[in-house]
């Protein structure tokens, strides 16, 4: 989830671009084009030329586009290496070590809940793909998606059952109001790598075509609505520890975990940047933690203003619902890598995705080392995509030099 009270404030993938698969392997490919598996097989060059039964089974619609599966960057896998997926019966099976050697040079970058404020959605009914998704979001969650984003109130608007369908709908809005701009086009073909935090990781799921828009859509809202009734279950809270490092951040919330029973210990919940963290637990290891702040020289402690203590055991009630929606929901692998916050890896397996997505809301958020391994791997460019400009914060923080867009909707 995303913090504004401390930093102020797609979906047409590319052209699948076409591999070509060395000769000898050719017939292999033929054999396997109906029921295609991936597993890595080793060749002189990296390169598949991908059957129509490969494109079409990795297809997504949305706002009446289609995503068809984008090849690879050359530069972001061994050249020895191609990776297929070899299906046996029903099964299919997919290295989940696929993007694991990516090579970023453009990413889209998604907000989560903390993100969200009263008018957003105001520039996305200018163009007509962005305005459709408010429409389409209206049939799945039952009310006017666009009203409460535009009018509020903000009570209402930051309720955890409404702020992340919204933030959901606008963020992937933000994209399409890119696609009609000048450029808008190269730029979304542009991207290499995409990750959300939090709540913006099924955001990036949708973008590179792990799921459709209206299926995220629907997991979103039941996230949204699981986080909350396991909040209400319980007395919990977050707050954010402003400019200690991570080991004085744990080393505090050792000293108020003394102070407490086992049911009110508090934990790091997301490492966002650096001096820059959040902590939850029971409300009472919050408050004890917020009393010893000073003594561990912490400039200043922020209560969020959440329903309970997101990423830690407290959303526990919320994984089973997630893990029974997520088994009936088709994932497919991703067109390009999408890190996880759960271990700041992208994975390529569905089945793998799903497992990450259902953990992701007991798991601490790895943001800091997320965006920290962009950076190193050299990313050129990102851009945050929707409400706000907490992730820009975020990245500016840790590398003043960044380059980072806002495009919002």
């Amino acid at each position: 989830m995303l913090f504004s009270t401390i930093f102020r404030n797609p979906f047409t993938p590319p052209s699948s671009r076409i591999l070509s698969i060395h000769s000898r392997h050719f017939d292999l490919l033929a054999r396997m084009s109906s029921s295609l598996v991936l597993t890595p097989i080793s060749l002189n060059k990296a390169a598949l030329n991908a059957p129509d039964a490969l494109r079409s089974s990795n297809s997504v619609s949305f706002a009446g586009f289609k995503h068809g599966i984008r090849g690879f960057n050359p530069r972001s896998l061994d050249k020895s290496r191609v990776f297929m997926s070899v299906s046996v019966g029903s099964q299919t099976a997919v290295d989940d070590a696929l993007f694991l050697d990516y090579k970023p040079t453009s990413a889209f970058l998604f907000p989560g809940q903390g993100a969200q404020a009263v008018g957003m959605g105001v520039e996305a009914q200018q163009v007509p793909a962005a305005a459709e998704l408010y429409k389409k979001a209206n049939d799945i969650l039952g009310f006017d998606l666009l009203d409460v984003c535009v009018n509020g109130p903000k009570e209402k608007l930051d309720s955890t059952v409404l702020s992340q369908p919204a933030i959901y709908v606008t963020s992937l809005a933000a994209v399409e109001v890119l696609r009609a701009r000048d450029g808008g086009q190269q730029i979304i073909d542009s991207v290499d790598v995409t990750c959300g935090l939090s709540l913006g990781e099924y955001t990036a799921l949708a973008f590179a075509g792990a799921f459709s828009f209206e299926d995220g859509l629907k997991l979103v809202k039941l996230r949204g609505q699981a986080m909350q009734e396991a909040a209400d279950a319980a007395k919990s809270a977050m707050v954010s520890v402003i400019g200690l490092d991570s080991e004085k951040v744990q080393l505090l919330c050792d000293a108020a975990n003394e102070e407490v029973e086992e049911a009110d210990k508090v934990q790091i919940a997301n490492f966002l940047c650096p001096g820059n963290y959040a902590v939850s637990g029971g409300v009472k290891g919050v408050e004890a933690l917020e009393a010893k702040a000073k003594s561990f020289k912490a400039r200043m402690t922020v209560r969020l203003a959440v329903a309970g203590a997101f990423h830690t055991s407290f959303m526990n009630p919320a994984v089973s619902r997630l893990e029974d929606a997520l088994v009936a929901t088709k994932v497919l692998t991703p067109r390009i890598p999408v890190i996880s916050n759960v271990d700041a890896q992208p994975h390529a397996d569905p089945d793998t995705i799903k497992k990450i997505l259902a953990r992701q809301v007991t798991s601490p958020v790895q943001w800091e080392t997320t965006v920290k391994t962009l950076l190193t791997k050299g990313l050129k460019k990102s851009y945050e995509l929707g409400p706000g400009k907490v992730i820009a914060g975020i990245v500016k923080r840790m590398d003043r030099g960044a380059e980072i867009e806002n495009i919002g909707a």
